[in-house]
């Protein structure tokens, strides 16, 4: 039975968290998440701002990496502990695309995943090796008798009415069918995409690139997902896109994606 509190867990990818500092904590005072997933910090280990959301009332863990990737998880109001930097599978990978940690009674991976292009080409084979060695590590996530979720830029496109121009992006990485039937397969293990479950087949975007006023237009695509292993499935309440953030000015080109959940009981000794 799921307790009467309600938890509102969110990814967000900042395009650098030292330029989008003040938009990140701004969201944070109004819409108050209790699990954040951040992306693309483009900042050292060193360089993150741990301070400045310490004083918003956040705990973190974050993968940092100069110039590019990043990784990081934030929990209002707890002190975080980090249960997996990186993803397994390849030891030889030193890009900081996936963390995980418990927060607040879910198990929660937040993940950054290759874009691929240009493809055909390393970038897009790397991003297909990268999809592979999530599903091997989602598969034992998603049985899990607890809460999981697994939430980022999945830098997949997942059908054609994930974009507002097929046609714009036909050769694009991210909706190749390749890309397309590994995050098909992910889903098939057990997960569900919880934006498209509560959106069913209406329109919703969660990224918008800076050219000709696309984000004014809402002429987007939705490449940022949750997708939550069966137990948190079914305390799943509502979820959205806070579009306004990418509104703002020289915002990120991502915006805000969330769901609320019903909040597992706590685990009590016998």
């Amino acid at each position: 039975m799921a307790s009467g509190k309600t938890l509102k867990l969110a990814t967000y990818n900042v395009n650098g968290i030292a330029t989008r500092l003040p938009h990140l904590l701004e969201w944070l005072r109004e819409a108050q998440p209790d699990v954040v997933a951040l992306q693309e910090l483009k900042a050292t280990d060193e360089a993150f701002p741990v301070g400045a959301l310490e004083d918003a009332g956040y705990g973190a863990v974050w993968q940092g990496q100069r110039s590019w990737n990043g990784v990081a998880l934030l929990g209002r109001g707890v002190a975080l502990t980090e249960s997996r930097h990186g993803l397994p599978g390849d030891a030889k990978d030193d890009q900081s695309r996936y963390i995980e940690a418990a927060i607040h009674g879910i198990v929660v991976g937040g993940l950054y995943l290759p874009n691929g292009n240009p493809q055909p080409g390393p970038k897009f084979d790397y991003k297909l090796r990268w999809m592979a060695r999530l599903h091997r590590h989602a598969r034992t996530l998603v049985g899990l008798p607890h809460p999981a979720i697994l939430m980022g830029d999945f830098n997949v496109i997942p059908t054609d009415a994930d974009v507002y121009d097929t046609k714009a992006f036909r050769k694009d990485a991210l909706m190749q069918p390749a890309a397309r039937e590994a995050y098909a397969a992910l889903l098939a293990q057990g997960w569900t995409d919880a934006l498209r479950e509560v959106f069913g087949d209406r329109q919703v975007y969660t990224f918008w690139d800076y050219f000709r006023n696309h984000a004014e237009r809402d002429r987007g695509l939705r490449i940022d997902h949750l997708l939550l292993n069966p137990v948190l499935a079914r305390r799943l309440k509502s979820a959205g896109v806070d579009r306004w953030v990418r509104l703002k000015e020289k915002a990120s080109d991502h915006a805000p994606a969330w769901v609320e959940v019903s909040a597992p009981e706590p685990r009590t000794r016998e």
